[in-house]
């Protein structure tokens, strides 16, 4: 029987480069979204192409109650999840914490940390019962350091990084694996969406250098999966070759 990914974030950067990949393997999948014409466009795509099943689930990871509603009501068969990849997240805006705005800071905080939890939960009870599983937490180079005017969206990916921590003490018993993927820079919406789809703005934020992409950070979420049953990839940072740390770039 194929295996399972239940994918969130799963209709553009590192959450439809993971869907795509995963296909690639075999998997089938369970993508979440809040974007109904990307999920109808990515769904058919992939099981066109690779010939597996995609249940699309649209909702936001924030709605705590209408997500718990559409996952649990899946079929039986599809909670049968090997991997869960937290992929959905964002920043928005780049102010100092005495101009920041306060619906920026619930819009983060409810995504990246509050999102995270309620999928976890839904999903772990799944791979409880399965007495295995694997989930993988996107975090990022702020969640290992805090940079000028990063703040609160640094704040919510140190959360990431203690959950994982948490996550992985808490469902040892059970033969679940957890791994933290933190990439640098990847050219993905993410900059868009920090400055709320000014493109032009944010295009300039990968000027001079080579930043990593979608597909760069898809290939090492795999390799963590794809290890043996008795390995587990704690910890992953990924950085473009031109980023030392999160405000240090070679820049041409």
């Amino acid at each position: 029987m194929a295996k399972i990914a239940l994918i969130t974030g799963a209709t553009s950067g590192i959450g439809a480069a993971c869907a795509h990949l995963f296909a690639a393997q075999g998997y089938h999948l369970i993508l979440v979204a809040r974007r109904e014409n990307l999920l109808s466009d990515i769904s058919k795509r992939l099981t066109d192409k690779y010939a597996i099943e995609v249940k699309t689930v649209l909702a936001d990871v924030k709605d705590q109650e209408d997500l718990s509603y559409k996952l649990e009501g899946l079929s039986s068969n599809l909670k049968e999840v090997s991997v869960l990849i937290n992929n959905a997240g964002l920043s928005q805006g780049l102010d100092p914490i005495d101009k920041g705005s306060i619906s920026d800071w619930d819009t983060m905080i409810d995504t990246n940390v509050k999102g995270l939890l309620y999928v976890t939960k839904i999903v772990s009870n799944w791979m409880i019962d399965q007495k295995a599983g694997h989930i993988i937490n996107i975090g990022s180079i702020a969640g290992q350091e805090v940079y000028p005017n990063g703040n609160v969206y640094c704040a919510t990916k140190h959360a990431v990084d203690a959950l994982n921590k948490g996550m992985r003490i808490d469902l040892l018993p059970h033969g679940i694996k957890v791994t933290a993927i933190n990439p640098g820079m990847v050219e993905t919406e993410f900059s868009v969406v920090r400055f709320k789809g000014d493109e032009g703005r944010a295009k300039k934020v990968y000027d001079g250098f080579e930043p990593l992409v979608a597909n760069d950070i898809a290939e090492a979420i795999w390799f963590a999966v794809s290890r043996p049953a008795h390995v587990n990839i704690n910890d992953m940072l990924i950085m473009p070759t031109a980023q030392a740390a999160a405000t240090i770039i070679n820049k041409s």
